[in-house]
């Protein structure tokens, strides 16, 4: 008895999903996700800040940064939205005229959270390393954890791992270190709670 094919999700379906909602084809699967919680969105912002401080961002500059967040990313038929993505300016010299981007980043990160990190850590990353996107930076702000990796012979290599009270030092970044403290505006969750005065 021969089995019925699965459907594959098209870009109307994903068009078609409330828009409160994240959503992504990944594999031909219409994934779809809540927006960051508190702690998450806030480390995501922190970061963004953080990196657009510290990096050159002039437009006359090729080896300048554009940052987005969430931006809509077509890698053939997988459609991933990360929580932020860096393009050397050399690599997108013009604003993209579509409502998504087909350009590769050199860095992305997630932001991992209850909701999205079955797919972080397995199909996206999996994604992001056939697409050619050079860097991945993990982020889990409840574990208060950052895991760097760079791709290598299209391979994800663990570059790194900081945790709570030690210093980012990742690539791309490495040349601009930042607390990974300063990502987290909200009281680390294990540390005693403060007396009150």
């Amino acid at each position: 008895m021969a089995e019925a094919a699965v459907r594959q999700a098209t870009y109307a379906d994903l068009m078609a999903v409330p828009e409160h909602l994240v959503a992504e084809i990944i594999d031909g699967v219409l994934e779809t996700h809540r927006p960051l919680p508190p702690l998450q969105s806030a480390a995501a912002f922190s970061l963004a800040a953080t990196l657009g401080s510290r990096t050159p961002r002039r437009r006359d500059d090729p080896d300048a940064w554009i940052y987005m967040s969430k931006p809509e990313l077509h890698f053939g038929p997988q459609v991933v939205v990360p929580d932020l993505a860096g393009w050397r300016r050399r690599r997108m010299p013009t604003e993209p005229t579509a409502a998504f981007i087909e350009t590769p980043p050199d860095w992305v990160c997630e932001i991992l959270s209850p909701s999205t990190i079955r797919l972080d850590r397995g199909r996206k990353r999996r994604i992001y390393g056939e697409a050619g996107v050079a860097f991945l930076w993990l982020l889990d702000p409840a574990e208060g954890v950052l895991e760097g990796f760079a791709l290598a012979d299209g391979y994800w290599l663990l570059v790194d791992t900081v945790q709570r009270g030690e210093t980012v030092a990742l690539p791309p970044f490495d040349a601009v270190p930042f607390p990974l403290d300063d990502l987290f505006p909200f009281d680390d969750p294990a540390a005693p709670a403060l007396p009150e005065t």
